[in-house]
């Protein structure tokens, strides 16, 4: 051998700066020390000169080799192989050249390796447009995660690549976000605990496991479960939301040694970008709840207005039926007073309307939005009068075993009416006189006192000022519920309401019993005008109702309606003549009523069973079952 000389090295190094910038734009440290040995070969003979990197195995010995360090700027790079086939090549002088050439050619193998690196990593960061692209077509990612591991799969080979979030317990979650080949009933609720590698996800660090047989512990059951199902290489990167770990990305591959830092970066930008499409994907759910409990809103909105005309409809004052000068005028009177918080008094006897009439005023009041709650003395029990008023503490008293909200409690933000006021007890009395003056109460057993935040409106068909005169209803709680009275009108004080309430009856329950066709002939309206009407509004619509159940034709006689005897209405009504209010005062039982009736028409026919039921509104077949049934023929 010809020992080298400094121009010889001169000139390798010279050649080797030349091939290196030759390799620029497509750097490859190995393909860069085979494109030295021609030029290496006069210095040191050789077959072959190769390129072993650190984590790298040698390759098995030719029959002679020199193994040289190349040391970069401040680290080791690998080794540099000279090979010869022949045995005995090297001698000592070959190796102090070899380690010359080493020293030399380190630096310059070491920055091709660095611009190979450098390549390498923009080739695979240049997925993350694309990534920001798929991720762009979508605002849920469960409808483009699988084109996003197509995208990822160009710079990252991967058996697996899944998300899964951390839920509100601090378990990972199964996840849908899946590419590969693990089904989503192999994925168990866990814990990060439940990783050898959890701390440091919890600290949001990237995991890279290179072997997971070397580097797992079969100890952790997460780590055992990814053992079982053959994963050897592994990159987990965290998922940070803020300043708050939500989840992990990760991919995994069946083969060891598959992943390097360079992947480990990829997959860092990946997990940011990942995180930005997830946080969309939340506000977009969250605007669409937004959106959808908005439209609910409206929607509820415009079904409470709907429910609070039909209300306001049903229950206003121009409801109430009747044009008589004294039900207009105690209605005028109740429309004034409805916009005020004043405490009204309604009296009138039974069955005139007066819970009608409440309930127009709490419509018309500016608590219309709040509940009405109606409440009837005169069916509270003396013993529990006070708990059903003002409610009770549970073990208050026997058989109190839970908390019950009084009506005054019920219908706060509303209006409370209490009917027959004049039926409560004494106790009760005080109790109410008190709220009124304090606006507040206690439940029964209880010491927390409650707001009363109700309009009062009561009613009675007594007189209560007699009441107080006899000492069983208190005058101070008189004057306090007496503030503003209304005297509702009985019916026989209406006149000419009587048929227009008939006729409202007639329609309303006509539709709701299926009876639309039925209709009063002329002796069953003066029946009705003659009546003196002592039960009032309710016993004229009980009237209608029992008239429209009784009659089978569509004709509704005196007959049917079962107010008055008939005996003294045959004459009255066979001349046309109207009945004079008072005359027909004996009430009697429908068939009883009937059955006279049927009899008087036969006597004026003169037994002509026709005109009989012409006389009665009744059809032929419907006069002879009655005939039938009352023994008039065999």
């Amino acid at each position: 051998m010809r020992p080298p000389t400094d121009p010889d090295l001169i000139t390798l190094h010279a050649a080797a700066v030349a091939l290196a910038r030759s390799m620029r734009g497509e750097p490859d440290a190995r393909r860069f020390v085979e494109g030295l040995s021609p030029h290496l070969r006069d210095v040191i003979p050789h077959d072959r000169l190769l390129l072993i990197r650190e984590d790298e195995t040698p390759v098995p010995s030719p029959a002679s080799w020199l193994t040289l360090p190349l040391e970069g700027v401040d680290r080791a790079i690998g080794s540099l192989a000279i090979a010869a086939s022949a045995p005995a090549t090297y001698t000592e002088a070959h190796a102090t050249t070899a380690r010359r050439i080493a020293e030399m050619l380190g630096p310059l193998v070491e920055n091709m390796v660095l611009l190979q690196k450098e390549r390498d990593r923009r080739r695979r960061m240049a997925v993350l447009p694309e990534v920001s692209r798929v991720i762009a077509g979508s605002l849920d990612v469960r409808n483009i995660f699988q084109e996003l591991g197509a995208a990822v799969r160009t710079v990252l080979d991967f058996d697996l690549m899944l998300v899964r979030p951390i839920g509100a317990s601090g378990t990972l979650q199964r996840s849908v976000l899946l590419v590969g080949d693990v089904p989503a009933d192999l994925q168990p609720e866990r814990r990060l605990e439940d990783y050898s590698f959890g701390a440091r996800l919890a600290a949001k660090e990237i995991v890279l496991l290179g072997d997971a047989r070397r580097e797992l512990d079969q100890s952790f059951p997460g780590d055992r479960a990814a053992l079982e199902r053959g994963v050897r290489s592994v990159i987990v990167a965290p998922l940070v939301f803020g300043d708050t770990l939500g989840g992990v990305l990760a991919f995994a591959k069946h083969d060891p040694d598959w992943f390097d830092e360079g992947d480990a970066e990829v997959v860092s930008g990946i997990a940011a970008q990942v995180v930005v499409a997830l946080q969309h994907q939340r506000l977009s759910e969250e605007q669409q709840r937004v959106a959808a409990a908005e439209q609910h809103s409206r929607w509820l909105e415009r079904r409470v207005e709907r429910l609070r005309g039909a209300l306001a409809e049903r229950y206003g004052f121009d409801s109430i039926m009747g044009r008589s000068g004294a039900l207009r005028e105690a209605l005028d009177q109740a429309a004034l007073v409805a916009g005020q918080e004043t405490t009204v008094l309604l009296t009138g006897e039974s069955g005139t309307g007066k819970e009608l009439v409440a309930r127009a005023i709490h419509y018309a009041s500016r608590r219309s939005d709040g509940p009405f709650v109606a409440v009837n003395c005169a069916a509270l029990p003396e013993t529990l009068a006070e708990s059903e008023l003002f409610g009770h503490e549970r073990g208050a008293f026997t058989g109190a075993d839970r908390l019950k909200r009084g009506r005054f409690e019920v219908a706060a933000g509303g209006t409370l009416f209490l009917d027959e006021i004049g039926d409560l007890t004494p106790s009760v009395q005080a109790k109410l006189l008190r709220v009124l003056q304090e606006r507040q109460y206690e439940r029964v057993g209880g010491t927390t006192s409650l707001r009363a935040d109700i309009r009062l409106v009561t009613a009675t068909n007594r007189d209560l000022e007699h009441l107080v005169e006899a000492g069983t209803f208190r005058a101070d709680l008189y004057y306090r519920l007496a503030v503003f009275g209304i005297h509702l009108p009985a019916l026989r004080e209406r006149e000419g309401d009587v048929l227009v309430l008939a006729e409202y009856f007639l329609r309303t329950l006509g539709e709701r019993m299926g009876r639309r066709q039925s209709r009063l002939n002329d002796q069953a309206r003066q029946l009705l005008l003659a009546h003196t009407w002592p039960g009032n509004i309710r016993e004229l619509q009980n009237a209608i109702e029992r008239a429209l159940i009784a009659a089978d034709g569509r004709v509704i006689s005196p007959a049917h309606l079962g107010i008055a005897e008939h005996v003294p209405l045959a004459t009255g009504l066979s001349s046309g003549a109207p009945i004079a209010a008072g005359s027909v005062l004996t009430s009697q039982p429908l068939a009883v009523v009937e059955k006279q009736a049927v009899a008087d028409a036969l006597r004026r026919a003169k037994g002509n069973k026709t005109q009989a039921a012409a006389a009665l509104g009744l059809s032929r077949g419907a006069f002879y079952r009655r005939l039938e049934r009352f023994g008039f023929v065999a």
